[in-house]
């Protein structure tokens, strides 16, 4: 009876613990009390079921020599009764104990999987802009070409969505006749405002630093330095990707807008693109 509780309390102990970390992770986890309650589930599952193989479980029987007792036949027979069905019921009752434990950990190890999120898809190919989004500054205002001050460069967004971080842009004015894009971009930097996006291709840090006398993009976190004029490729440092460029139009309003989506992904090199 001793290491049956033992093992009772030891199964018990996990399932409160398991239950305690659900409680914590739902109201905004405390990852030392995260920490503790795991242990405390884990541990207990653990010694309970050590508990039970070493002292419940049956050894090998023997039969010792012993010369006859007194009772009669049916007084064992119902002492053995007795004990076999005494023990199936406190069996039957560690047996549900420990499936209760097991299935209140896993919930509480199910749960913080589950909130890591959809699989990403394709959102790590795409930003928010998209053909006919007006380009707008950090307070939401809608941008014309004439607006765009040669010699500088500004943060703009796609209309609706300023902050968004992958579809953050860098927009320049540059004379159009000094120009010399990739083929098939030629339409893409009306009246020579060109856009480039703000995260670098090595390490995604913004690019926030413009040489308007050589017309470059200067990454501070590693010196990568790309090329405006031709592409934003990329001419000293880490980076070997050109930083991906948006296709710029004019509406009939007059207002600068995308076209389209970035001409490749943002960011550092994942999967099948070059790092």
């Amino acid at each position: 009876m001793r290491a049956e509780r033992v093992v009772a309390f030891c199964f018990a102990a996990s399932a409160v613990a398991s239950l305690g970390l659900l409680v914590v992770y739902a109201v905004g986890g405390d990852a030392q009390l995260e920490g503790l309650l795991l242990g405390i589930a884990l541990g207990g599952l653990g010694v309970g079921v050590l508990v039970w193989a070493r002292r419940l479980l049956h050894e090998d029987e023997t039969t010792e020599a012993r010369p006859p007792l007194g009772s009669s036949d049916a007084a064992m027979e119902r002492t053995t009764d007795a004990l076999e069905d005494e023990e199936v019921s406190r069996r039957s009752l560690l047996v549900r104990m420990l499936l209760g434990a097991g299935g209140s950990l896993a919930a509480a190890l199910a749960i913080p999987a589950l909130s890591l999120g959809p699989r990403p898809g394709q959102s790590l190919f795409r930003t928010e802009w998209t053909r006919g989004k007006r380009l707008v500054d950090v307070d939401g205002n809608p941008l014309r070409p004439e607006m765009v001050r040669a010699g500088a460069v500004q943060t703009v967004f796609p209309e609706g969505q300023v902050g968004v971080a992958d579809a953050q842009t860098l927009l320049l004015r540059v004379d159009p006749d000094d120009l010399q894009l990739p083929e098939g971009r030629e339409d893409w930097a009306p009246e020579g405002v060109v856009g480039y996006s703000k995260i670098c291709t090595h390490a995604g840090c913004p690019v926030g630093l413009y040489r308007a006398q050589s017309h470059e993009l200067l990454c501070p976190c590693h010196q990568s330095t790309f090329d405006v004029l031709r592409g934003a490729v990329p001419t000293f440092g880490p980076a070997d990707r050109p930083l991906p460029q948006l296709p710029i139009e004019v509406d009939s309003d007059g207002y600068l807008v995308a076209s389209g989506d970035f001409s490749e992904p943002v960011g550092p090199g994942f999967w099948n693109l070059p790092q």
